[in-house]
């Protein structure tokens, strides 16, 4: 199995400094990556709405060390916002933020990342748009879900995300769906020991669907992350026999991978969004994008190999 190497290596400076210098590596990027500044993502986003689909925005780079670099976080996406604001797109481009960009894992890192990401969340409210926070590795979860809720007493549209293959994450499911939460559901990026999560394919794709009938007979909005599919024609059914309606639900799927089926739903009537991905500090994003699909891997080695 080359994705918990890959999903170790995401974490590595040295394996950083190897990928980035290595010849092939920016046509790859490109791919997964809209570009490094507002000013280049904001026309994906023109032309994603304008073919009927909608996008959820990340500002790459949750490996911060300092306070000063979570207050540039904010700042980032508060510079997003301003630049969506003129666009007026409303809940068509929302946010997803990383609390560890925020900087959660400093000391005093909970209240540091709450009082960072609240004026986000305002300034995302203000505009008529929304915040969900990405789920990352399971220490960091309890924190995250505690500052989800705080959120949700002022922004009850706050989203949050769950991952399938965690052995907690059915209770917590059941939990935000009686809550009627926004919540993202995946299949999980992160290098989890065998304690807290599945390492079987099959079994996190079982717990993915028992997730997903949780979501569809709760009262939250379900968002499903995945570009299996199975897990697709799954939730169309799960939908279904719920009795929810084409915008009482939506498919998330992430820049650059299975682009026609991103068009294919939304000719259907579904809400389709996109989870596009800006900034320079790229490299633990790209990682989790190869470690997910071999493919991806192999695009990237021949990728390297024709420009070396």
């Amino acid at each position: 199995m080359l994705a918990p190497v890959i999903l170790a290596a995401s974490r590595s400076d040295k394996m950083r400094r190897l990928v980035s210098a290595a010849p092939g590596t920016k046509q790859v990027v490109d791919r997964f990556i809209a570009g490094e500044t507002v000013d280049q993502v904001v026309p994906i986003v023109e032309d994603a709405v304008g073919k009927g689909l909608e996008v959820t925005l990340d500002v790459v780079g949750e490996d911060i060390t300092t306070v000063e670099q979570s207050h540039a976080a904010r700042d980032a996406y508060l510079e997003l916002i301003d630049r969506l604001k003129d666009l007026g797109f409303g809940e068509k481009a929302e946010m997803s933020v990383k609390l560890s960009m925020f900087g959660q894992a400093l000391e005093g890192g909970h209240e540091l990342a709450l009082a960072n990401v609240r004026p986000v969340v305002e300034a995302a409210a203000a505009i008529g748009t929304t915040v969900t926070l990405d789920a990352e590795d399971h220490t960091t979860l309890d924190s995250m879900f505690a500052i989800h809720e705080e959120l949700r007493k002022d922004f009850p549209q706050t989203g949050c995300v769950i991952q399938a293959y965690l052995f907690r994450t059915e209770d917590d499911a059941r939990r935000l769906a009686e809550n009627g939460s926004r919540v993202r559901i995946v299949k999980g990026a992160y290098k989890e020991p065998v304690e807290v999560a599945y390492q079987d394919k099959a079994e996190i794709d079982k717990a993915y669907v028992r997730i997903l009938k949780i979501l569809m007979n709760g009262k939250g909005y379900p968002m499903i992350g995945s570009h299996d599919p199975r897990l697709i024609a799954i939730t169309q059914e799960l939908a279904r026999r719920a009795g929810r309606k084409l915008d009482e639900y939506e498919f998330q799927m992430l820049y650059g991978i299975r682009s026609e089926e991103h068009l294919r739903l939304a000719a259907e009537g579904h809400r389709m969004r996109v989870y596009t991905a800006y900034g320079t500090d790229w490299y633990g994003y790209f990682m989790r994008r190869l470690a997910e699909k071999p493919a991806n891997l192999l695009f990237f080695g021949r990728s390297i190999l024709t420009k070396g």
